[in-house]
């Protein structure tokens, strides 16, 4: 089974900047990163192939986050900038199934998950 581990959450002021990490233990397909604030459903952020190619993004943080890989370290991050107190949520990294190179915005097609990181952001 497929381990996903993230990093990088924390509180932060707006406007400020913070990345999050996601490792994986295993291979994985594409990798993708969603998020959920309190009282709302889980909704996706981005997602990228492990070449790095053609990300896909949410309209919401198009030309704020930044979603990358290293395959050599199988990491996956995501570089935040610009962050507004509506970023307030928690964050988590998710992978498909190994075989898998389509990108995907629908969370049923994720069937790897961390347990996630919090990412609050002050006015």
């Amino acid at each position: 089974q497929v381990q996903l581990k993230e990093s990088g959450g924390g509180l932060v002021q707006a406007g400020a900047s913070l990345r999050l990490s996601c490792t994986t233990s295993g291979r994985t397909g594409t990798m993708g990163w969603f998020r959920q604030a309190p009282g709302k459903g889980r909704e996706f952020v981005a997602a990228v192939t492990w070449s790095g190619g053609s990300p896909i993004y949410a309209d919401f943080v198009k030309g704020r986050f930044t979603i990358s890989t290293d395959g050599a370290l199988n990491t996956v991050s995501l570089q935040m900038d610009s962050l507004k107190p509506e970023d307030t949520a928690v964050y988590y990294c998710a992978g498909r199934g190994s075989r898998v190179t389509v990108l995907s915005r629908e969370r049923s097609q994720y069937i790897y998950w961390g347990q996630g990181t919090q990412v609050t952001v002050s006015s």
